[in-house]
């Protein structure tokens, strides 16, 4: 089911679903899988070009290598703005905390000060995914064979996706988008609409 709020489409699956990352299972392991690299929005090509410089300190050589091969983002099959990957699985932006973690360099800089760009927003919003349409956007609920510890950490904690996205939720659409969306939350409950 969708519902309609301030001007976007929301999938009753981000407040039907739990969702926790549990990266002591997981290890990160979004930024080492995949096909194709995380979406990168219109805007966020010119922040990560802005911070490239602080950002590239953090880097793996391979990452770097394969940045200044490919570019800073690059189109996947689909037409898609996406950061590049190596060998068709790693982000060029993942390294490896030495606990065998892995994590974003691009964030790594934000957290150490270095930059103003935390990361792409749809790995800080993972997992709704933004889909584009001509008169509104659609956010949905993507789910991934990595983060199945993540659903099972969310049910046993009981904390639905969106209240667990709530800092990511703010920083893209602010404070009263979150707030709908906790008035939508229990609308649904009290109509049986979501347990």
């Amino acid at each position: 089911m969708m519902i309609e709020i301030d001007g976007k489409v929301v999938s009753s699956e981000l407040f039907r679903r739990h969702f926790v990352c549990d990266l002591s299972h997981c290890k990160g392991d979004c930024c080492y899988e995949g096909d194709s690299g995380a979406p990168v929005e219109d805007d966020e090509t010119a922040l990560i070009a802005d911070a490239f410089d602080n950002i590239r300190p953090y880097l793996t050589p391979r990452g770097l290598a394969e940045i200044e091969r490919q570019g800073m983002w690059v189109k996947d099959a689909d037409g898609d703005t996406v950061t590049p990957i190596i060998d068709g699985r790693e982000c060029a932006y993942a390294i490896r905390t030495e606990e065998g973690v892995w994590s974003c360099a691009i964030e790594k800089a934000f957290l150490d000060g270095k930059s103003a760009f935390r990361k792409p927003i749809s790995c800080y919003l993972y997992p709704i995914r933004i889909s584009h349409y001509a008169h509104c956007d659609a956010l949905n609920f993507h789910e991934w064979q990595v983060c199945k510890p993540a659903l099972q950490l969310g049910e046993k904690l009981g904390v639905p996706a969106y209240k667990f996205l709530k800092e990511p939720i703010i920083a893209k659409w602010g404070q009263e988008f979150y707030d709908e969306l906790e008035t939508a939350e229990g609308e649904l409950r009290r109509a049986g609409l979501i347990d």
